[in-house]
């Protein structure tokens, strides 16, 4: 083992087997509360900077525990004076794993297993990184730590915005319910620049065309989900909890009537509306409707009652999808190329926004009930014509 500092440095790293570890001797006045006479801790990092930010942290965690032992062999002054007795004193801060029980219990009804999900998986980082202990301990040093271990793990910066955007309504939440006294750590924790972004790319026309046709010839559900969401511009979870009784076939005015249900929430009250049912979303849904009616679920295969799989549907799909679409495109994409194909037509902006159930920032938007389905029908028939004609 070889000490990658020098003797007199406060930052106690060592540096052994390509990883750094924390080690520094116990003193003496509260080595009776050990078992051995140093700690020694993996950093689980090869960076130095990285290392040397644990370190700091680790230290200043033990200087505090270490001052609270010798504070408790201190006489308190003024004893005779203080009401409550101190063995009836108790720390009630939640550690974070009961911060987690608690927002929970109070929020995830109505919430699908995503929800649930998420805060546990989010939660494990923080325990996994840092450890379970009581909310008033972790500190911005703590948070920082974290912050670099999802960097370290690959994470694009729009997803460690999102966790640690999981773990401050955590924090926050038990803060306000049990009247705590402390901070969240975990609020205002400095994103760097330069980190890599999730972005993902839309599908050309070409390759849309090319696609769909591949779904006219293999003609099974995984095919008949793709094309639907390839001229509707749906999320993947939208298609996925469709009941059959959400699609109105009604001549050129065919649509989904695109509402919440108990086993599939909507993303934004937005996004209750009604797509237009054109090109090759139209002819799904008629090879979905034509399948036995002994189940009330469009896509049975991945909803049901108990709630739709749509992390499997996904992973299906897209390893489909890489054979036949660009690099970097996935289900998703399909989303992000409606929106461009609408521009081409020069389709007006709030059509676009209640075709694709997309947030408006117009004020006036929020007026009236929208556009009828006729009208967006006739947009959806236009840029399916229209690029068409341009592709032949």
């Amino acid at each position: 083992m070889n000490k990658l500092l020098n003797k007199n440095s406060s930052s106690y790293l060592w540096f052994r087997s390509g990883v750094f570890y924390f080690i520094r001797r116990v003193p003496s006045d509260v080595r009776r509360h050990y078992k051995a006479d140093r700690v020694c801790l993996s950093l689980r990092t090869k960076s130095i900077s990285v290392a040397a930010r644990s370190a700091k942290s680790i230290n200043q965690r033990l200087e505090n525990y270490w001052l609270g032992l010798r504070l408790q062999q201190i006489d308190i002054p003024a004893i005779n004076l203080v009401l409550t007795p101190l063995s009836d004193v108790t720390n009630d801060c939640l550690n974070l794993s009961q911060a987690m029980d608690l927002y929970l219990r109070l929020k995830s009804a109505g919430k699908d297993k995503t929800f649930v999900r998420g805060a546990h998986r989010n939660v494990g980082y923080v325990i996994k990184v840092l450890g379970d202990h009581p909310l008033s301990s972790y500190s911005t040093v703590d948070a920082a730590k974290f912050r670099d271990w999802l960097i370290d793990q690959g994470m694009a910066r729009d997803t460690i915005k999102r966790v640690f955007g999981s773990i401050r309504s955590i924090i926050n939440l038990a803060i306000k319910e049990q009247g705590l006294g402390c901070s969240n750590a975990f609020s205002g924790t400095f994103m760097p620049e330069g980190l890599p972004v999730n972005q993902r790319q839309p599908i050309p026309l070409s390759d849309i065309h090319k696609i769909q046709q591949k779904c006219f010839e293999q003609d099974d559900e995984l095919r008949w989900i793709i094309a639907l969401l390839s001229d509707t511009g749906m999320r993947l979870g939208e298609a996925i909890g469709l009941l059959r009784s959400d699609i109105v076939i009604d001549g050129d005015n065919s649509y989904i009537d695109l509402k919440p249900h108990p086993w599939r929430r909507l993303k934004t009250p937005g996004s209750k509306r009604q797509i237009p049912l054109v090109g090759a979303s139209l002819w799904a849904v008629k090879r979905v409707l034509k399948q036995s009616p002994d189940t009330p679920f469009a896509i049975p295969k991945y909803c049901s009652d108990e709630g739709h799989k749509t992390n499997s549907a996904s992973a299906a799909l897209n390893k489909w999808l890489r054979n036949h679409a660009p690099e970097g495109c996935v289900v998703h994409s399909f989303r992000h190329s409606m929106r461009d194909r609408l521009r081409t037509i020069e389709c007006p902006a709030d059509i676009i926004d209640q075709i694709g159930g997309w947030s408006s920032s117009s004020v006036g938007s929020s007026y009236g009930n929208g556009y009828t389905i006729e009208v967006l029908g006739r947009w959806m028939n236009e840029f399916v014509h229209h690029q068409r004609t341009s592709s032949q």
